[in-house]
């Protein structure tokens, strides 16, 4: 058995050590002493300070916005499933008031609904406070609620 750190990348009949070219490229240059303290100081010394913070990458979403984008996700989800059970179910009491070719846009409509309002939400406040985002993906919530099926189900009464 060998004692190459590079034998978990091959299998078993692979070429040998010696003809593989990272190996060979690795094996003939000498390793690069480590720099000093003060050589890996400087190069960040050299980064700008100007202070101009829209040049810098923006930090990503935070572990609790990541959660909560996630758990909205899903309840918008569920949602759009509530919307079609319920407008099914709705839709031979609304063919008495309605013609079908006036129910079929609307129903579509509030299918796409709730992943409209996400979409919505997530472009129109990027670069906006998290709490913006929070708040306006959480109304959503509130106003997206899929009442027919709320309200009779999908059984009915």
């Amino acid at each position: 058995m060998t004692s190459d750190s590079d034998d978990a990348l091959s299998w078993d009949g692979d070429d040998s050590a010696e003809q593989r070219p990272w190996d060979a490229a690795r094996r003939s240059t000498p390793a690069a002493p480590e720099p000093t303290p003060a050589e890996a100081v400087a190069p960040s010394a050299s980064a700008p300070a100007s202070g101009d913070e829209e040049t810098a990458a923006p930090s990503g979403l935070s572990n609790a916005m990541l959660v909560l984008v996630g758990v909205v996700g899903g309840v918008y989800l569920l949602y759009t499933v509530g919307w079609i059970a319920g407008g099914l179910r709705l839709q031979p009491l609304a063919s008495f008031l309605v013609a079908d070719f006036m129910f079929l846009p609307w129903f579509v409509l509030a299918i796409a609904a709730p992943a409209l309002w996400f979409l919505a939400t997530w472009v129109l406040t990027r670069g906006r406070a998290s709490w913006i985002r929070a708040a306006v993906l959480l109304a959503g919530v509130v106003l997206l609620v899929p009442w027919p099926f709320v309200t009779v189900g999908v059984i009915g009464a």
